[in-house]
């Protein structure tokens, strides 16, 4: 058997090496987008935000011993859908026309403020009322629970400004500019979720250990009232918050 012999001429290779050199503008686009170096710095910083105390913690802390694991689910969903948003209307620009403007960055808080309040005030409310509180924790199982409670979730974040200025303060510094931009943006905003998701997800699974206490009628009347000063404690401080 014989084999043919092809002699490859490396002048005509130069282009193909060309090509896949990681000087080549579109191989280094991507090689950026793909850096661990970008990807890890940008998870310490979203792993030190979602940790940091805040509303999103006092929701899922009210939620659990009075609604359960699944509801608690529903307030993660919501925050995941609300970063999604805040990181699309990053890249549409809409979050600079929001920090910039000071009309719009002022409805915006001023809404995402009274919205902080009215919870507090509801769960505030219900620790002083005299209906009596049932004795064992209902986990939420019908769709308008749930669904009330991804709403809680996702508005508690839509309506907060701080993050999108996060998101404004932080997609610069880890976004290339070019075509991959949208790609870096979605996987930046997929990196802040799923760190939100095994935080929050691992406090949900923490505090449904301890529902017996929570099953105490008096200690559900202090967890809302304290839950309800917190809340609004936090929509009075975002009322006065400056871009």
């Amino acid at each position: 058997m014989q084999f043919n012999t092809i002699e490859l001429d490396c002048r005509s290779c130069e282009p193909v090496f060309r090509i896949l050199s990681l000087e080549d503008p579109v191989i280094s686009h991507w090689a950026f987008v793909m850096s661990l170096e970008t990807l890890l710095s940008f998870t310490l910083v979203a792993a030190l935000l979602v940790m940091s105390p805040g509303p999103n913690g006092v929701l899922i802390a009210k939620t659990v011993p009075t609604s359960g694991r699944a509801a608690a689910f529903s307030n993660v969903g919501g925050f995941v859908f609300a970063f999604f948003l805040h990181g699309s209307l990053s890249i549409l620009g809409i979050s600079v026309i929001l920090v910039h403007s000071a009309e719009a960055f002022f409805v915006v808080k001023m809404v995402g403020a009274a919205y902080l309040f009215w919870i507090g005030l509801k769960a505030l409310r219900d620790a002083l009322s005299r209906k009596a509180i049932a004795p064992t924790v209902q986990p939420a199982r019908n769709k308008r629970t749930l669904v009330r409670a991804f709403g809680e979730g996702f508005l508690t974040n839509a309506l907060n400004p701080k993050v999108s200025m996060f998101y404004l303060a932080a997609f610069p510094q880890f976004i290339p500019a070019g075509e991959g931009a949208i790609t870096a943006s979605m996987m930046l905003v997929a990196t802040h979720s799923l760190i939100n998701a095994l935080w929050f997800g691992a406090m949900i699974m923490l505090l449904a250990k301890v529902s017996r206490a929570a099953g105490n009628p008096s200690f559900q009347r202090w967890l809302k009232g304290v839950t309800g000063l917190v809340f609004m404690g936090f929509g009075l401080k975002l009322a006065t918050l400056r871009p």
